[in-house]
């Protein structure tokens, strides 16, 4: 007996010791946008899967989904974690709005996995051919909008003669093609590749515009300012799982493949297609690939002016090396 109370000092400070330790290592759930059917998160897949976010000093073991725009936004806020990778245009949105929430870091940099598609015995053999036709698109204002019509501008043709069909989803676009009330629908991988044997491309807007910033990494002010160290944790490790997604695309194509159940060929396809375009950025910020974007969003009416990027940025969270390579 006396040498169980002689211990039980010894037992309180090991307490006391533990506690902090099990709350660090707390499992933590972050937001993406369009997780599980887009290649927005396929780095966070791979952080998660290889335990670079533990390495990192956080443990991420989970990704809440959502359709995107304002339903990730509201996804983040209610977090107990408040960080996410969201569209630029729904992190400006939120910002319009006079919601606390910060840029932290690039997401994605690249429209590499936005196409157009018609079907393969259609007259439809040139972006000009749409003139006078109609065109199924996602939603007004959405994504798949500000791409179209970037691509039609590039092209020099007159977006008032083709008519936009908002179709409620990609997969609603491609059922109303194969029904004949539209001459091409928008498309994005990997669905594109899954069912490319029953469409021909019309166009990759990758291959027409330029880079530009797609997502960012959001949070509220008042997480930065409190928890600092979490969210620096969180962007090494998302960027450790962009450089483990370069380093190997094998890899990263066979996790693609469980996480979406896609046949091995097509998720391969996929990842290979968006390396080559670098699309997932460490999260570095480039002023020019934001402007365009902005510019994009000016074309569909999403904003009106000039963006202020110095007051919805902050680049403080990034590592040492990525703040030196670009300033919004």
């Amino acid at each position: 007996m006396k040498r169980l109370l002689r211990l039980v000092p010894l037992l309180a400070l090991a307490c006391t010791v533990w506690l902090p330790t099990s709350r660090v290592a707390q499992a933590e759930e972050i937001s993406v946008t369009q997780w599980g059917s887009s290649l927005y998160g396929l780095p966070y897949a791979m952080a998660m899967d290889r335990g670079l976010f533990k390495k990192s000093g956080v443990d991420i073991t989970g990704i809440l989904g959502s359709g995107g725009g304002g339903t990730t936004v509201r996804n983040i806020l209610a977090s107990k974690t408040p960080y996410g990778e969201v569209a630029v245009s729904a992190a400006l949105a939120a910002a319009r709005q006079g919601l606390d929430i910060v840029i932290v870091n690039v997401g994605t940099r690249s429209v590499a996995e936005a196409s157009m598609v018609t079907m393969p015995d259609s007259p439809v053999r040139s972006i000009n051919d749409l003139v006078g036709r109609k065109v199924a698109i996602t939603s007004p204002k959405s994504v798949s909008e500000m791409l179209f019509l970037m691509v039609l501008r590039e092209k020099g043709v007159d977006a008032s003669k083709i008519t936009r069909v908002a179709s409620g989803g990609y997969v609603n676009g491609m059922t109303m093609l194969e029904q004949g009330a539209v001459a091409g629908a928008v498309a994005i991988e990997p669905l594109s590749l899954v069912r490319k044997a029953k469409y021909r491309t019309l166009y990759r807007a990758g291959d027409i515009l330029k880079p530009m910033t797609t997502s960012v990494g959001i949070t509220t002010r008042a997480f930065a300012q409190s928890h600092p160290d979490t969210l620096r944790a969180i962007i090494a490790g998302r960027r450790a799982g962009v450089d483990a997604t370069y380093a190997d695309p094998a890899g990263a194509a066979k996790l693609l493949a469980a996480q979406f159940k896609l046949p091995p060929d097509i998720a391969r396809e996929a990842v290979d297609n968006m390396i080559r375009a670098r699309m997932w950025s460490p999260g570095q910020f480039d002023r020019a690939e934001l402007d365009r974007v902005a510019d994009g969003l000016r074309l569909i009416g999403e904003i009106r002016d000039d963006v202020d990027w110095t007051k919805l940025i902050d680049t403080r969270f990034l590592p040492a090396d990525l703040r030196a390579k670009g300033q919004p």
